[in-house]
């Protein structure tokens, strides 16, 4: 897919006046200037469900990673647009052979109880993320530093991870082979630093208020589960004098009506989502808010290939994604400028993304094909599949199920349960493969190279809830991980995506856009293709 085509489906309306039908303002805002203050300086953001963990080794989903953002700072970070920049780490060096990182920490970085950020502390957190005992998700992020995923997969003891402190401020890591994506995977939660007083100390109560110590520009004050959580300034930040929001709410907003409606009654500064059901009255009565943006992340369905019906039967599983007109669910369901998907990886720099080869058929076409293959493996309008769709409560979730269900049963005569759970729970049942069939996710990229889409499926992956295992899959990734030739390494991600979509464990269904509401007077809102926001950026503006 032309990226330029993709960068045009979507439209991004940021304005510093007016915020619109439902204001009636007595002076423009930011003042006379346009720049001055708000005398409070408190930003308050809606962000989707309940957050399982604040523990940056143990948290999985963007609303916890949209806090930790705030809470901890890595080794590097990154800029408004989503460029990676210096963070903990204020200079590194890399070694010809790209495989030996050194990283010279901030003399004057703080830990939020005053004391000083060490590479030791690195070491430690570093170790503690890997260690099969804290029971992370996201040890995979972290397979480019040496015997990482032996440490990992409990073969080797954690002391064997390639780190190590050269001395107060300088942290040494080194890599299995040349990663060009190194610094960028580095802004990812898995590699925060983490108090290691406090961790010993509280254990798994370690991210709770009053236990959690944290380098970020912001500390934890308060969390009252499915209310809010409230940060405020840190003042140990090394950076602390840019910083000019006092404090961050985050509300869950799970219910994107609701969401809306606070937003509308000056609750929420900026909006986790929109409910797509009404994008046109959005974008009729609060244009000057709407912000649409690319964003990189696909939305897919996934198959569990551990158990029957979709274990061994890939005519099923492509016969189900074959069925369903991602146009009209683009074009009818979301309505925000997604993209409809017949590949995995969406736009990502120096990739070319494949597709299903089906993906250049009508889709009356792709309908005769459906009706063959499911034939083929076995049902019938006498002898109807019977399965069910699993998804994590929230409306347009719900929206999209019930208009790919009817789809297949208009098509093939699918019988269709749908069945919706709270996130926690909803991300343990997929975890545990026991009672999901079909179960909705997107991914998000955590860095802009398409390894973070195809590492998600390789065979050891924590996250990978099909159960797909691939040998080829698995032996071009790791050949993909060793090649230092760009050219050659992104042919070898290609193959591994074509035999992705060949085998199909997934469907996907669109590559996503960000759709939020923004108020006029928050300042320093930048969109940025990862939607990466930390709150230090911003400003409140007199209003």
């Amino acid at each position: 897919m032309n990226r330029n085509h993709f960068v045009a489906t979507v439209l991004v309306t940021i304005s510093l006046y007016g915020c619109g039908a439902e204001t009636d303002q007595a002076e423009p805002i930011g003042g006379a200037s346009g720049q001055e203050l708000a005398e409070e300086q408190v930003l308050r953001w809606g962000n989707g469900a309940e957050p399982g963990s604040l523990d940056p080794h143990r948290t999985q989903g963007v609303p916890g990673s949209n806090i930790g953002r705030d809470l901890f700072e890595g080794l590097t970070s990154e800029a408004p647009d989503g460029t990676v920049i210096a963070g903990a780490a204020e200079s590194w060096e890399i070694s010809d052979d790209g495989r030996t990182y050194r990283f010279f920490l901030r003399p004057e970085a703080r830990w939020s109880n005053g004391d000083p950020v060490t590479a030791d502390d690195f070491v430690y957190s570093l170790r503690r993320s890997l260690d099969p005992a804290t029971l992370s998700n996201y040890t995979f992020i972290l397979n480019p530093i040496l015997n990482a995923e032996a440490v990992a997969a409990g073969e080797l003891p954690t002391t064997e991870v390639g780190v190590r402190a050269l001395d107060t401020h300088t942290l040494e890591i080194q890599l299995e082979n040349t990663t060009p994506y190194f610094l960028g995977l580095l802004t990812h939660s898995a590699s925060y630093p983490v108090h290691p007083p406090s961790a010993e100390a509280h254990g798994n109560q370690y991210a709770r208020p009053g236990n959690l110590v944290s380098n970020g520009a912001y500390r934890l004050e308060e969390w009252v589960v499915q209310s809010h959580v409230k940060l405020v300034r840190n003042e140990n930040y090394w950076d602390n004098g840019r910083t000019t929001i006092d404090e961050v709410w985050y509300y869950p907003t799970e219910d994107q009506t609701a969401e809306l409606s606070r937003f509308r009654a000056g609750e929420l500064d900026l909006s986790n989502a929109i409910p797509k059901r009404q994008v046109d009255w959005i974008r009729e009565n609060l244009p000057e808010e709407l912000v649409i943006s690319p964003y990189l992340g696909t939305y897919y369905f996934g198959f569990n290939l551990t158990r029957p019906p979709f274990q061994d039967s890939p005519e099923l599983r492509r016969a189900l994604a074959l069925a369903v007109d991602r146009d009209i669910i683009t074009g009818q369901v979301t309505n925000a400028g997604e993209v409809p998907a017949y590949g995995w990886v969406p736009p990502v720099q120096n990739y070319a993304g494949q597709q299903m080869p089906e993906a250049a058929w009508t889709q009356e076409e792709r309908v005769a094909e459906a009706r063959r293959l499911y034939a083929l493996a076995g049902y019938s309008e006498e002898n109807p599949l019977r399965t069910r769709i699993l998804y994590n409560t929230q409306e347009d979730h719900r929206r999209i199920a019930v208009a790919i269900a009817s789809m297949w049963k208009q098509t093939l005569g699918v019988e269709v349960e749908i069945l919706n759970q709270e996130w926690k729970v909803f991300l343990d049942t997929r975890q545990q493969k026991i009672e999901t069939e079909i179960y909705r996710s997107g991914w998000i990229g955590d860095y802009n190279d398409a390894y973070t889409f195809a590492e998600l499926f390789a065979s050891g992956s924590g996250l990978n809830h099909t159960g797909y295992s691939s040998p080829d899959y698995d032996r071009l990734l790791r050949e993909a991980s060793a090649e230092g030739d760009m050219k050659r390494r992104a042919e070898l991600l290609q193959q591994a995506e074509r035999v992705l979509v060949e085998d199909l464990p997934i469907m996907p269904l669109y590559f996503y856009v960000t759709a939020r509401l923004v108020r006029p007077w928050v300042g320093g809102f930048t969109p940025n293709i990862m939607d990466h926001h930390r709150s230090q950026n911003f400003h409140i503006l007199k209003h």
